[in-house]
Formats: C-alpha cells, structure tokens, sequence
C-alpha cells in the first residue's frame, strides 16, 4: 500500500506527524502544494489530483485539517466526472478544518455534505480549535466515515507533541484492515 500525505495550511512541519509519517511508512509520498499560507481552493484540488495521478500503486489519502477539505472535494469532483483513479483505496482524514467557519479557509467552503466514493474514517479530538468533535461527527455520518476520537489532542497538529503518533498509526492500521482490496 502507498500512502499519500496531503498536508493543512501552512504544510505539516518537522515537529508534525504527518512528516514523521513520510519517513516511516513502507511506501508514502507527499503533497507539495504552490502557496501552502494562502491557500486557494482550485489550486490545491488541482495540485492533489496531479500528485494522485501520478501514482500507480494502491494508494490511501492520508489527510491533515485544510488537507481533509482538499481530499473531499476532490474525491467528489473525481466522482462527478467519472474519472476517479481504482487505485484510490480509501481516505483516512484527520482534524478536519471547518472550511465553513474557519476565516483563511472559507473559499473552500461549503463544505461538501455528499457521502464519499470511497472507504474513509475520520479522526477527530475533543478540543479541537478548528472544529467540534460533534460537527465532525456530523461530517462523518454525511460522508459514510468511521468516526474515530482520539481523546483531547487540539489540532492533531505539531503543537500536540505527537512525533510518531502512535494511536494515529493504530487507527491507520484497523482502518486499512477493513478496506476492501
């Protein structure tokens, strides 16, 4: 399996677990997308499905916060136009960011409310500034996602002190587990 890293706003830092995570998977690349501050909806849907069709191996979305929002539009848009790669085997999507209330993000809203085309989980924390575990809740019932709580991490980000993330991996590993392929 390969994984692809599709980092937030701001990219994932030295310090974050998406980055530990590109070191230590078997098989994992990384999204580089133009302007990582100033992010603008098309561009990084465009930049993710460049990244994606490039890859030939199966492959799992490994999402961060903006980069959830990112994989979700673009997931529905490769449905809607009938061009969605077989070797997407599914998304696992951690610390969504609320594109619909969070100011630097809000060209990417609306958020999308169609469930996905593919198997997903979502990860989410109980105190997480970016969006309530209740709203994430909300989007992993409209998704058709496994809902996994990782207790009170905040962002799930560098300024949680995860390094490897350890219980992140775990839930990586029960969700591939279950996927179909």
């Amino acid at each position: 399996m390969h994984y692809l890293i599709v980092p937030g706003l701001n990219n994932s830092g030295p310090s974050h677990w998406q980055t530990f995570w590109t070191k230590s998977l078997p098989s994992a690349s990384r999204v580089f997308q133009h302007c990582w501050d100033k992010p603008q909806k098309e561009d990084w849907i465009q930049t993710l499905d460049e990244a994606v069709r490039q890859l030939k191996d199966d492959t799992i979305l490994v999402s961060h916060s903006l980069g959830v929002v990112t994989t979700a539009l673009w997931l529905l848009r490769a449905k809607q136009q009938g061009n969605l790669p077989a070797n997407i085997k599914g998304a696992f999507l951690v610390a969504p960011a609320d594109a619909d209330t969070v100011d630097i993000i809000k060209n990417f809203a609306p958020m999308p409310t169609e469930k996905l085309p593919v198997p997903v989980c979502i990860v989410g924390s109980e105190n997480d500034p970016y969006m309530t575990l209740a709203r994430t809740k909300f989007f992993a019932e409209a998704w058709g996602a496994k809902l996994f709580n990782a207790g009170a991490l905040g962002h799930i980000n560098s300024d949680s002190n995860l390094g490897e993330w350890v219980q992140g991996r775990a839930f990586l590993a029960e969700f591939e587990k279950g996927l179909p392929l």
